[in-house]
């Protein structure tokens, strides 16, 4: 009687080159991208948890921030107030300065997001002498200080009269100074991310409009402002943040009286000269964040897209 023998194990054959290739470029891939994962979260982070203390330390007593941090306050007994966020609700310059907050930022978004609309359109398929000389000294307006304007503007707005103190057919001239300072500022930037959309735009589209035999009213009318939509929200957006949030410009152009001053003024002149009651600063900061972020979520979804504008494609 004979034993059958087992047959020895097969052995796995040998990976070839091509397969080790393909297993080490997956691997670093993986890597390449556990590594952006984390690097994305940890930027995250740093800007929520600074955000995270300055919202707990607005519900915190008065002067408690001070004395501890704003995490021993997440421990029991918690002791959490709205002291600030009633102070700060209840200013009787909060709802006038809503108003003159809405009369600064309404206007010095539309005003220069509609001149750099013309401006982008012209230097970007208009043929024109010195069109590219032109543009770059416009961007190049980017490296300029606002401060260095300061004098130099104020001095010939109270020169025009357009100070708080003056009329303007029954506007205040304030305002209108710091329309036209907030329009001169913001145009730089404007003109350069609307004149980098529209030159992505087909060719072959605005020839047809030409053969059609379109102007070029019509053309950035029909065809130029539907299509460029996600730029021009994304420049609002932009440009509605910076004004809304500037504290600077308005107090120099329209002044702190609180006939005119904007919310960031008003909020500001809470805290004492001394430095009293310095923590209604956080609930204020989140009282005036509010129509920012109604601002940025009614846009939010051509967000992305207005700030790809120019990019390279693929």
């Amino acid at each position: 009687m004979s034993v059958a023998t087992a047959a020895p194990p097969a052995t796995p054959p040998a990976r070839s080159k091509a397969a080790r290739t393909r297993w080490s470029q997956r691997l670093s891939a993986n890597v390449s991208s556990a590594g952006l994962n984390v690097a994305v979260l940890a930027l995250t982070l740093a800007w929520i948890v600074p955000t995270l203390g300055l919202l707990i330390n607005s519900f915190r007593p008065g002067g408690a921030f001070n004395t501890s941090g704003w995490w021993t306050a997440l421990a029991p007994p918690f002791n959490f107030t709205l002291d600030s966020y009633r102070a700060v609700l209840g200013a009787s310059d909060l709802a006038p300065s809503f108003f003159n907050s809405f009369m600064i930022t309404i206007p010095a978004t539309i005003i220069p997001t509609a001149v750099a609309a013309f401006a982008a359109y012209a230097f970007s398929w208009m043929r024109f002498w010195g069109r590219d000389w032109i543009f770059l000294a416009l961007v190049g307006l980017l490296a300029v200080p606002l401060q260095v304007t300061f004098i130099p503007l104020l001095t010939l707005a109270v020169h025009m009269g357009l100070t708080s103190g003056n009329n303007f057919f029954g506007l205040n001239a304030g305002f209108l100074a710091v329309w036209i300072a907030h329009t001169g500022y913001g145009l730089p930037f404007a003109i350069y991310l609307l004149a980098n959309f529209f030159r992505v735009l087909p060719q072959d589209l605005f020839e047809s409009a030409e053969i059609d035999g379109a102007g070029p009213v019509t053309v950035f009318f029909r065809l130029v402002l539907p299509l460029s939509v996600p730029a021009i929200a994304s420049l609002v957006i932009f440009q509605f943040l910076w004004v809304w949030n500037d504290l600077l410009v308005a107090l120099i152009y329209v002044g702190g009286t609180p006939e005119v001053a904007p919310l960031t003024v008003t909020l500001t002149n809470l805290v004492g000269g001394l430095g009293q009651h310095i923590e209604y600063l956080t609930a204020a900061a989140f009282v005036s964040m509010v129509v920012p972020l109604i601002v940025f979520f009614a846009l939010r979804r051509y967000f992305v897209r207005g700030i790809l504008a120019g990019s390279v494609k693929g």
